[in-house]
């Protein structure tokens, strides 16, 4: 989940690349919702092992009511921190290339 800020726009999304994605995302290379409501900051993830439960993961908590989207980032994220960098320092040597050089 990317959030404009604490208590702001929330968005969901899926990929397989969540580093590469977010940096889009955060470079503004992504026209649509998050670019306009500048929607950049990762507050919420979690990883799943293929894309079929990930994408059904994505679809039900679309459904769910901004109350639980909320109580679900702060379980993890109480302070809406960005979790970006500290993603990149947990990604070990392809943190250091930027999301267009890293292999998919």
């Amino acid at each position: 989940m990317l959030a404009s800020g604490q208590h702001g726009t929330i968005y969901i999304g899926v990929t397989s690349d969540l580093i590469g994605r977010v940096a889009q995302h955060r470079d503004g290379l992504i026209e649509g919702f998050t670019k306009r409501y500048g929607v950049k900051r990762l507050v919420w993830y979690e990883h799943h092992e293929s894309i079929v439960p990930a994408i059904q993961r994505e679809k039900s908590l679309k459904k769910y009511k901004r109350e639980w989207k909320v109580n679900l980032i702060e379980g993890m994220n109480p302070r809406w921190d960005d979790l970006f960098p500290n993603l990149l320092r947990e990604e070990g040597p392809l943190s250091q290339l930027s999301w267009r050089e890293r292999p998919m």
